[in-house]
C-alpha cells in the first residue's frame, strides 16, 4: 500500500470508528411512523388457498371499459411526455365543471391535478404545514392522514368520534375545544375511513366558522364523497358547498373510488388561487405531473363516467345493507349501517385485541379483514370489513366469521 493509499485508509477509519456497531438510520420522525397493521394481516396471509381478502379498500372489480378504451387510444397517439405541473388544461376544465356542478362555481385555476388521492394530501399538508406545527384529525382514520404531517415534523392531536345505538358520531364541542387559536390545520375525512361516518352540513358549519375565526386550515379528504347513501342527495356535504374559493379549505379528491381507478393513481384537490405558483413547485419536486395518458383517461371519466359511478353507488348500497343484516344475524356482533364510504367498522367478540384477532381470522377461517388499531388506537375493539364486492362473497366470508366465533 502506498503511503498515500494508507493515510486515506486511516481517516476513513477515524471517520467511521465514532460510529461502529451503528446501523444508518431514516430521521426520527420517518423512523417513528407506525407501519400499516393492514399490510401485516394481509401478509399473514400468503400461500394460504382461497382467502376472502376484505382488508384493502378497493373494488374486486376492474377499471371500465370505456375509461381503459381513453387511455389506449392516448398511448396509441404519443401521450407519454411531461404535462403542466398543475395537470392538462381539458382535465382541469372537466373537474372545475363537475365540482362545479356538485358543489358550486369553480374555475380550473383552483383545480390541480395529482399524482393520487394520497399525493394531494401530502401535498397539501407541505402547502400549510410544517415542523412544529399543531394538527388537528378526526379519528379513527385512514392512518395516512395521521402520519403525513408527523414526516413534516408536525405535532399531531387527535378527536376520536364515539359509537352508540345510532352507530358513529361526533361531538362538535370536543372538536371545537380541540381547534385552539394555536392549531395551523385540522385534517378531516368525510365519508370517513374506515366507519362510513358523514359529517353534516350543520356540523361542517359549524366548525368552519370556528376555523374561519382562527385562522385554521381545513384539508378536506373527501374521497368518498360520491360513496353516499343519505336520502338529501348523490353527494355527501362538502365544505365546498360552504367555503369561498379562496377560504383557508382545501379540498382533496381521487378518481379511485367513484370511477375504479385505485391502480391508476390520478386524484385533485381544490384550493385558493393564491396557493397554485407555490403547489407547482411542490408537484414539480414530488412528481413533476401525473401520467399524460392517464390524465386522458380522467378526462374521459369526469364528463363520460355519471351513470356509471350512479350505478356504482346503487350497488355498494345493496352490498352495505345485505352485509349489515347478515353479520347482524351472528351473535355478539354490533353493526350499523353508514351513510357512506364502502365499510363497516363493527365490534365483535375478541376485537379488543384486533390485530390478533384479524391474523387468526386469516389463518383459521380465510377470512381477510382489518384490524382496528389499524386506524388509531381510537379504533381497537373494532375491525374493518370492505364489501365492494359481489354478494355472494359477502355471504361466504359470514359464514366462515359465524363458525369461527362459534369455535371459540
Amino acid at each position: 500500500m502506498s503511503e498515500s493509499a494508507g493515510a486515506v485508509s486511516a481517516e476513513l477509519g477515524a471517520l467511521t470508528g465514532s460510529e461502529r456497531g451503528h446501523a444508518p438510520n431514516a430521521r426520527d420522525a420517518v423512523r417513528g411512523l407506525r407501519p400499516s397493521q393492514i399490510r401485516e394481516v394481509a401478509n399473514a396471509g400468503f400461500g394460504i388457498p382461497d382467502v376472502l381478502p376484505f382488508w384493502f379498500g378497493e373494488s374486486d372489480r376492474v377499471t371500465p371499459q370505456f375509461i381503459r378504451d381513453a387511455a389506449s387510444r392516448a398511448l396509441a397517439d404519443g401521450a407519454t411526455f411531461y404535462t403542466h405541473n398543475l395537470g392538462i388544461a381539458p382535465l382541469r376544465e372537466a373537474l372545475a365543471g363537475y365540482v362545479g356542478e356538485l358543489h358550486g362555481p369553480t374555475a380550473p385555476g383552483h383545480v390541480a391535478v395529482t399524482s393520487a388521492g394520497v399525493n394531494a394530501l401530502m401535498l397539501a399538508a407541505q402547502l400549510v404545514a410544517g415542523a412544529g406545527d399543531r394538527v388537528v384529525a378526526v379519528t379513527p382514520l385512514w392512518p395516512n392522514l395521521v402520519e403525513i404531517p408527523k414526516i413534516l415534523g408536525a405535532h399531531v392531536d387527535t378527536v376520536a368520534l364515539t359509537y352508540g345505538a345510532d352507530g358513529w358520531m361526533l361531538d362538535v364541542e370536543r372538536l371545537l375545544a380541540a381547534l385552539t387559536p394555536a392549531t395551523r390545520m385540522l385534517m378531516i375525512n368525510s365519508p370517513n375511513n374506515p366507519t362510513g361516518w358523514t359529517m353534516t352540513r350543520d356540523e361542517q358549519r359549524t366548525v368552519l366558522a370556528h376555523c374561519r375565526q382562527h385562522g385554521i386550515w381545513i384539508v378536506a379528504d373527501e374521497v368518498y364523497e360520491r360513496l353516499y347513501y343519505g336520502a338529501d342527495g348523490r353527494v355527501a356535504p362538502s365544505f365546498l358547498d360552504l367555503a369561498t374559493r379562496e377560504e383557508r379549505v382545501i379540498a382533496v379528491n381521487s378518481f379511485s373510488k367513484a370511477w375504479l381507478m385505485t391502480g391508476w393513481r390520478l386524484g385533485w384537490l381544490v384550493a385558493p388561487a393564491a396557493l397554485m405558483d407555490d403547489l407547482g413547485k411542490l408537484v414539480e419536486y414530488n412528481t413533476s405531473c401525473a401520467p399524460s395518458f392517464v390524465q386522458q383517461a380522467g378526462v374521459v371519466a369526469v364528463r363520460e363516467g355519471e351513470a356509471f359511478t350512479r350505478s356504482l353507488v346503487a350497488d355498494l348500497h345493496a352490498s352495505r345493507d345485505h352485509l349489515v343484516l347478515a353479520l347482524q344475524s351472528i351473535s355478539g356482533v354490533d353493526v350499523r349501517a353508514p351513510l357512506g364510504a364502502m365499510y363497516l367498522f363493527f365490534s365483535l367478540p375478541g376485537a379488543e385485541h384486533s390485530l390478533e384477532l384479524c391474523k387468526a381470522l386469516v389463518r383459521e377461517a380465510g377470512l381477510g379483514l382489518a384490524p382496528g388499531s389499524a386506524f388509531g388506537s381510537e379504533g381497537e375493539g373494532f375491525v374493518r370489513w370492505c364489501y365492494a364486492c359481489d354478494p355472494a362473497r359477502l355471504d361466504v366470508g359470514v359464514e366462515r366469521l359465524r363458525a369461527f366465533l362459534a369455535s371459540r
